[in-house]
């Protein structure tokens, strides 16, 4: 992941401490963004929508998604 620039939206549930030791492993950087710190509730849903869980991460300005989203992400790109 080293070529990637990955952003975590975050509300510290266990699923977003999952992605999160999954990009330290991978060792790229990334930015961890958190609700009610960096951004609010309304601020999540109207970027990623209504149906939204948390995370939801990018990778290099393209919306991934959830934590399964990322994993199939990581898998196709053959990084798992």
């Amino acid at each position: 992941m080293s070529r990637m620039t990955a952003v975590l939206y975050t509300d510290g549930n266990q699923e977003c401490d999952r992605i999160r030791m999954l990009l330290r492993s991978l060792g790229g950087e990334f930015l961890e963004y958190g609700l009610g710190e960096h951004f609010t509730e309304a601020q999540f849903y109207n970027e990623f929508g209504t149906d939204a869980t948390y995370p939801q991460v990018t990778i290099d300005g393209r919306h991934i998604g959830s934590l399964k989203e990322t994993l199939h992400f990581f898998q196709r790109q053959e990084v798992l």
